[in-house]
């Protein structure tokens, strides 16, 4: 059953709106954001649909497709600790929106995914949809760069998910046949045309069948030994103005690095030459990206790839399984985890004219490694889209 007819069967009424927010793949600046290294990212068209409408008595009344449990709050008494539940990243929505408009319409709409959780930050995307659909009923008009900056704070501060601004900015900013490249320092951001002399491509995500929740893995401890890695760089260096919290990787010049490594531990080490490495690998790919250069711009997504098994340590069995597969596969530009690489989904470059031979050769290779993932394991090809539609 589709969003609009669920809606339509629980409320006896059609919905009186709909919203959509893509999905988000980042092909280079894995890990680095939140350390306010440079990024790349591209929405894709396929994401979160909304079907909803008022309630005047400002309730808050949330059914997910994927998840089932009805979820119920009001516009000015959301619990300020988060639930467990999917919704919580909509109550700290809530939150985040009433802290600087005075709320008193409330919503009731129904939630449905285009794919499988875990990868394409639908987190950030529900997110989005949902306050463009409270802002919707209250009247309010936002502009973009709140709408991420409460979409963001649902995250790190009602969640706890320490993540950076490139989901949110992705989801939001993005335009189709176009590259993001974030700067997170400053929120500035350019959007770099396709060249037309590019050779055509086309995006396929592999879901390994393995979903996962960000708060419940090592991605907050890999946050936290970056801060710690810079933060003790500068204190070695005598250059110690900023809290530990405060100071990012960002604030380390390289030769700081260089002088400073043999002393630091070897998690710290790894954590920084995929920082340094990664924040290379934007620049040379946002360059091959302006070129037209569509196979240097995929080698460099499997270097990326590597340095995240490798220096940042992250992958299960089964995505690390799925990158090996892709380095094998002709027709694969580039490809590596996407998202934080805690399960979920990999994602790759592809060349339209071998997508159906692509996907039949990683799924057959996968499943023959992974058969108690059979049926679990989804493929889709997708293509580049603008962010949501305010």
């Amino acid at each position: 059953m589709k969003h609009y007819e669920l809606f339509n069967k629980i409320y006896q009424r059609s919905p009186a709106y709909e919203v959509f927010c893509p999905y988000r793949i980042c092909p280079l600046g894995a890990h680095i954001d939140h350390q306010k290294g440079k990024v790349t990212g591209l929405a894709i068209d396929k994401g979160i649909h909304i079907s909803y409408g008022p309630k005047q008595n400002g309730v808050v009344e949330m059914v997910s497709l994927q998840f089932g449990k009805r979820a119920q709050w009001h516009v000015r008494c959301t619990p300020g600790d988060k639930q467990g539940d999917w919704a919580d990243y909509l109550r700290g929505a809530t939150i985040a929106l009433n802290a600087k408009y005075a709320l008193s319409i409330g919503v009731c709409g129904v939630i449905e995914g285009d794919l499988p959780i875990g990868g394409l930050s639908s987190s950030a995307a529900v997110t989005i949809a949902f306050l463009s659909a409270l802002c919707k009923v209250n009247g309010l008009e936002i502009s973009r760069q709140e709408l991420a900056y409460m979409a963001l704070a649902a995250e790190n501060e009602y969640v706890g998910v320490s993540c950076g601004k490139l989901d949110q900015s992705c989801e939001i900013y993005a335009k189709k046949n176009h590259l993001l490249h974030l700067n997170p320092y400053d929120d500035t951001y350019e959007l770099i045309p396709t060249n037309p002399n590019m050779k055509p491509y086309k995006i396929a995500i592999f879901f390994s069948g393995v979903e996962r929740t960000l708060a419940e893995t090592g991605y907050n401890s890999r946050v936290d030994e970056c801060r710690a890695a810079a933060f003790t760089m500068l204190s070695m260096e005598g250059k110690t103005d900023k809290k530990l919290g405060e100071v990012t990787l960002r604030d380390v010049p390289y030769e700081v690095y260089l002088r400073q490594k043999d002393k630091l531990p070897e998690n710290f080490v790894k954590r920084a030459e995929h920082w340094y490495g990664e924040t290379d690998r934007v620049a040379k790919g946002v360059d091959a990206w302006r070129r037209g250069d569509i196979e240097e711009f995929g080698r460099l997504i499997f270097e990326s790839g590597h340095s995240s098994i490798y220096n940042y340590e992250t992958g299960s069995p089964e995505l690390k399984a799925l990158y090996e597969i892709m380095l094998e596969t002709d027709g694969i530009y580039g490809g590596r985890f996407s998202g934080a690489g805690f399960k979920g989904c990999c994602m790759a470059i592809i060349d339209p004219e071998r997508e159906e031979e692509i996907l039949s050769s990683v799924e057959r290779k996968y499943v023959n490694m992974f058969p108690e993932l059979e049926g679990k394991f989804v493929s889709a090809i997708c293509e580049s889209a603008d962010g949501v539609t305010l």
